[in-house]
């Protein structure tokens, strides 16, 4: 029995000095990691600021399929979120500010332990520089679980290395797989629609399409708005030289309404005309080569434009009904002018007046005047 006992306070005592120990470690911790992703700056970018995206390429979520995430409305930009729950515990995320194409700063919360997350990107050869460094203090709990998972730096450094190693390689596929096809001469048909109208850099259209259709759809939602298809984009003017464009949001809907004096939502209503349709299967990012292919096709063919506005964009599968970038369509459509087929006026043939022909009279014999019979 003494045996056991001075066993049992051995162990007692081995885990109060554990505990002595560890808890007297540092608790403040660094951790970054970078990788070269083969990708255009902006694309990794707008990417990785979308946290919908993060079901693709971080590990905790790639390596735990039953993981529990939740999205709020926001997803995108400063004060967007999201939360999550795992066998290997919960967490959050916030983000905090965002410098376009430049980096992103985040607030994260994982099992007790608040830790800071920042985000770089610069251009390199190759494609972009992407870094990733968190600072932050760690729980007890999480003192405990480094000590004896060879520390800190190695398990979220891990996780941070087979991330980007994801992010690469989802890019690499998703990103730059695309298609394009003109389709030719189309009759596209008109609609009512609500609209907000704005003037944008060329190259924010998606980030913005991705903050406006949203809360139109909300709109719809809360009047008992039916909706009578998918979103577009009526591009009024479209300069790439300055790389700006005015442009108006719109979703269509059933029937013609009548918003209220003020409101930044306003109706409209599509006619129908003809156009050249063109067809772009994968991520947004490959737009222009959509355009500039619509274009040499008009241009081949000498067809005049419309001038009434430059295209129309129509997003018959988008990211909010699949996340994978290259199953993407967008529908594009070039107004035209209708050829216009000149009809001969029928001129019938002169009539020739005919005289009448008049007929000789008979002549009388008058021996047979003279006869009784």
């Amino acid at each position: 029995m003494k045996i056991l006992k001075y066993l049992f306070l051995l162990l007692l005592l081995s885990f109060v000095a554990l505990s002595i120990f560890v808890a007297t470690q540092k608790g403040d911790f660094t951790v970054e990691r970078s990788q070269i992703i083969n990708s255009p700056k902006s694309t990794v970018f707008n990417f990785v600021n979308d946290y919908r995206n993060w079901e693709d390429f971080s590990s905790w979520v790639v390596e735990d399929p039953e993981m529990q995430i939740t999205y709020p409305k926001k997803t995108i930009g400063p004060g967007a979120s999201f939360s999550w729950e795992g066998k290997e515990g919960t967490g959050d995320m916030m983000t905090l500010f965002v410098k376009e194409n430049d980096s992103i700063s985040q607030k994260m919360n994982y099992d007790g332990t608040s830790s800071s997350v920042f985000w770089s990107f610069k251009d390199t050869i190759g494609g972009t520089k992407v870094t990733w460094k968190t600072t932050g203090k760690m729980s007890f709990t999480m003192k405990v679980y480094t000590a004896f998972n060879g520390g800190i730096n190695k398990i979220i450094g891990r996780m941070y290395e087979k991330s980007l190693a994801n992010l690469d390689k989802t890019l690499d596929f998703e990103i730059n797989t695309y298609a394009v096809k003109v389709n030719g001469l189309v009759k596209k048909l008109g609609t009512f629609y609500l609209r907000q109208t704005f003037t944008s850099e060329i190259s924010k259209v998606t980030k913005n399409a991705q903050i406006v259709f949203p809360k139109m759809i909300t709109f719809c939602e809360q009047n008992n708005i039916e909706l009578n298809g998918k979103p577009f984009i009526i591009y009024h003017t479209y300069d790439s030289v300055s790389g700006l464009t005015k442009l108006s949001f719109c979703v269509p809907i059933k029937n013609q309404i009548l918003t209220s004096s003020g409101s930044d939502i306003l109706t409209g209503k599509l006619e129908p005309f003809d156009a050249i349709k063109t067809t772009l299967t994968g991520d947004y990012s490959h737009t222009k080569k959509a355009l500039d292919k619509a274009k040499a096709y008009i241009n081949t063919n000498r067809i005049d434009i419309d001038p009434t506005f430059s295209h129309l964009e129509n997003f018959t599968i988008s990211r909010t009904e699949i996340k994978n970038p290259s199953k993407w369509v967008t529908e594009i459509y070039h107004p035209i002018q209708p050829k216009v087929i000149p009809v001969k006026t029928f001129t019938p043939a002169a009539i020739k007046k005919t005289e009448a022909v008049k007929t000789p009279a008979p002549a009388i014999n008058k021996e047979e005047e003279q006869s009784e019979f």
